[in-house]
């Protein structure tokens, strides 16, 4: 049975941080060990991105169930674009807390991490997020109550956590070795002109 992955988009995300994972798990579909199915939910029929654009989410939260998902991905975004008015949101942080009430993996992106800390899943835990220079999120996260870390990317128990949109191919293959293992995922890499 595939392992079902939930992308949860809030409105003003950044397109980058969410086709890491539409990539990542598409390449995995049609030429790696498949397996897993990655389905984009917002909390509206139509979201704008960061960059101007608008994307379609497949369904919207009231349309799915989550226990069907196995794991939760979350892009980041920008305040100038809105992003926090959904990332903040009562029904978007009570997904994050379900999924860390399950115990199931749950993978973010940049300053989507600030939506765990918000949730309250991240007190006492290690994280990251944006590291800009000049910016304040990193200490946004720590209010929070996470340890933040200089790394890129944060591990913590089943949640990761990371820098910017560079990390975001790393964090999407690492949901991947999660789900089908380091070997497919390796395949995957090569196969993606990530390894020679």
């Amino acid at each position: 049975m595939a392992k079902k992955i939930m992308m949860l988009l809030a409105d003003g995300f950044e397109a980058v941080e969410a086709s890491v994972f539409t990539d990542v798990l598409g390449w995995n579909q049609m030429e790696g060990a498949g397996g897993t199915e990655l389905v984009t939910v917002g909390l509206r029929e139509k979201l704008r991105c960061t960059w101007n654009f608008t994307v379609l989410p497949e369904y919207t939260l009231d349309q799915v169930t989550l226990s069907e998902f196995d794991v939760l991905v979350i892009p980041g975004g920008f305040y100038e674009a809105g992003f926090y008015e959904d990332a903040y949101s009562v029904a978007f942080l009570d997904v994050i807390r379900y999924f860390y009430a399950q115990d199931k993996l749950i993978a973010t992106i940049c300053v989507a991490a600030l939506a765990l800390g918000k949730s309250g899943i991240l007190q006492g835990k290690q994280a990251t997020t944006y590291n800009g220079e000049g910016s304040v999120r990193q200490a946004q996260l720590q209010a929070f109550g996470a340890e933040v870390l200089p790394d890129p990317i944060i591990r913590d128990g089943n949640i990761i956590t990371s820098h910017n949109p560079s990390t975001g191919f790393d964090v999407a293959f690492l949901v991947l070795e999660e789900l089908t293992g380091r070997a497919n995922t390796n395949h995957v890499k090569t196969l993606m002109g990530f390894k020679k």
